[in-house]
């Protein structure tokens, strides 16, 4: 058999339909997206099998606009490696899945691994207020944001509450169980609240009522939920059931099994916006727009 040849891998997916993205191994019926992407690299009759080993691990239901995996393609002797570009055409052609979909490859150093060497995560959440039944929401929403039986948000609360995670803190109290983090030690470099723009699904007449919410936060890593856990609190705060100043009462408490930091949103409205690496350089689909 001839050498392997090492790609990082950017790939996007509508989590609806799958049990996480990591793979789901042995007769159960779950399959996550890695499932379908290990399928797609199986029929470019390589050498040997190719395992594709994903940065970021994502729940059941949630959603990635950009996900990275490194992949190692083995090449038959006295054949050149298969161009990124590619190699993108190849995996695409291949997956059976319609909400799968691979955006790019670059060729990356035989010991680069896709986890280890993210220096950026990104993730948004969607809101939606003035939906008091989820019949109100437009089909093509209901999987893709969490509708709130609210007509407002004390966005200017959940702002200056969030600024109370920004930094470098102990995170335990946005830890669900079942982390395999070491350290629940995270810097969080940067959080906002802030309007979206409307739906384009809406009617006319629903985009009166109708009003989307972006949250994001962006660190080197998360615990396991941390985020979903963190959006809750937030929430609360719009919602008036917290103070901005007990949202740092919750974080120093270091207690996950506190009445407001245990719960956690629905994951339908949670997406991976990006993947970045420093050493990289401007690597990546639309890496300058996640900023």
């Amino acid at each position: 058999m001839g050498s392997a040849t090492r790609y990082l891998v950017y790939f996007q997916y509508v989590g609806t339909s799958f049990n996480g993205v990591a793979a789901v191994r042995g007769a159960q019926r779950a399959v996550g997206v890695q499932n379908y992407l290990e399928e797609a690299v199986g029929r470019l009759h390589c050498a040997a099998p190719a395992t594709f080993t994903v940065s970021s691990r994502t729940d059941a239901g949630v959603h990635a606009l950009c996900n990275t995996a490194h992949l190692d393609v083995p090449r038959r002797p006295g054949r050149p490696p298969l161009a990124p570009e590619a190699l993108v055409q190849a995996l695409n052609r291949h997956l059976t899945h319609p909400a799968i979909r691979v955006l790019q490859a670059s060729l990356v150093p035989s010991d680069f691994h896709a986890r280890h060497a993210a220096t950026s995560r990104t993730y948004l959440y969607r809101l939606a207020t003035g939906c008091h039944q989820f019949a109100e929401l437009p089909v093509f929403e209901r999987n893709l944001c969490w509708p709130l039986r609210t007509d407002r948000l004390d966005v200017a609360a959940m702002q200056e509450a969030a600024q109370h995670l920004l930094g470098t803190h102990d995170f335990s109290a946005f830890q669900s169980a079942g982390s395999p983090a070491g350290s629940p030690v995270r810097t969080l470099r940067r959080v906002s609240v802030s309007p979206a723009p409307d739906s384009p699904f809406a009617l006319p007449q629903e985009s009166r009522r109708l009003r989307f919410w972006s949250l994001e936060f962006e660190s080197q890593s998360f615990l396991y939920r941390q985020v979903r856990r963190m959006t809750a609190v937030l929430v609360a705060v719009g919602l008036g059931s917290l103070t901005p100043a007990q949202v740092k009462e919750i974080l120093d408490s270091r207690d996950p099994l506190g009445k407001h930091q245990a719960r956690v949103v629905p994951a339908h409205g949670l997406f991976l916006k990006s993947v970045q690496y420093g050493d990289l350089g401007d690597l990546g689909p639309a890496r300058g727009n996640h900023k």
